[in-house]
């Protein structure tokens, strides 16, 4: 069986075209600018003319697969970026940016780049609450900690004698056997966590939590609140746990601390986007790493991302 990154999409632009072509445009080609399905020409005979290249005869625009996704006018050649696609795409716990420089042959400011576009596209395109219809009805949340928060001016926040209000805040929420989403907050508190619930969770959702106290407000609002008490060394009772939220923080925290070593406050979301993307098409929801990277290059429209936008500092030197 040949190696995987030596399929012909991987290795030719022509080939990363016609692949990207088929993913995104399985009906027709579909212009970017419009909207109408079929109507585009392939623009051929001209040596001014690029591969690819085609023309709306509804709204007369010009335009390549590319044009209005995190690939669009970028100079690194169509089937680097199909290989980044597929590395960050396979790798459980990430792949940091200097392995993808190594790996890809492109600069390290490039290789940075690459990855935080390709975590942009990764950002879940579906606005249903968890815990809604055709789902276990079950949602978990919890709050983990990680680094060092930063003030205004960039700076670390000083730790304080006890708690971890000098660390960066994360609230995830799992679907049992579904989806999981991760949400960086500034504070843990009752206010924040109920706004984060009421904006992501079904009010038809049993929320399971830990013991914490704020959580039994907000907890008031949906079908149940049911909890297990840690400080008791109480870690399930029938099907009420929060194991399945506490493993994926395993695998978000293995990522950091082994792959990315150091992540700053203003890039966190973008990398718990990325672990909440590979969690929600994981092998047991019947992706193959294949498969997962085709669903992001299905969704990679309108979510062009440009290097002003990162603020231009790259991170997580390792």
């Amino acid at each position: 069986m040949a190696a995987i990154l030596n399929q012909p999409h991987f290795q030719d632009a022509e080939k990363a075209r016609e692949y990207l072509e088929a993913l995104r445009w399985p009906h027709g080609v579909v212009c970017p600018h419009c909207g109408v399905i079929g109507s585009a020409t392939a623009l051929t005979g001209n040596k001014n003319y690029r591969p690819g290249l085609y023309k709306c005869t509804a709204c007369t625009d010009q335009f390549t697969v590319t044009v209005g996704t995190v690939f669009e006018r970028s100079k690194i050649a169509l089937n680097v970026w199909l290989q980044a696609v597929h590395l960050m795409c396979a790798s459980k716990k990430g792949i940091s940016a200097k392995q993808l420089e190594r790996m890809l042959g492109v600069t390290y400011k490039t290789a940075w780049f690459m990855a935080h576009r390709i975590r942009e596209a990764m950002k879940s395109e579906s606005g249903s609450l968890l815990g809604g219809p055709g789902s276990s009805g079950i949602v978990e949340a919890d709050e983990t900690y990680w680094g060092n928060a930063t003030d205004e001016n960039d700076k670390p926040v000083a730790k304080p004698r006890g708690g971890f209000r000098h660390k960066m805040m994360i609230v995830s929420l799992v679907e049992r056997d579904g989806n999981k989403r991760s949400i960086h907050v500034p504070n843990v508190n009752g206010q924040s966590l109920a706004a984060v619930l009421k904006s992501q969770v079904s009010e038809k959702a049993r929320l399971m939590t830990d013991s914490a106290k704020y959580y039994r407000k907000v907890g008031k609002e949906f079908a149940s609140h049911e909890y297990v008490d840690h400080g008791k060394k109480e870690y399930a009772r029938g099907d009420v746990t929060t194991n399945t939220v506490e493993c994926s923080f395993a695998i978000l925290k293995r990522g950091l601390i082994g792959t990315f070593h150091s992540v700053s406050e203003k890039h966190l979301q973008r990398y718990c986007t990325e672990f909440d993307y590979r969690w929600n098409t994981r092998t047991t929801a019947g992706y193959s790493d294949t498969m997962r990277a085709d669903a992001l290059l299905a969704q990679i429209g309108g979510k062009r991302l440009t290097y002003r936008r990162t603020d231009c500092q790259p991170q997580a030197l390792v």
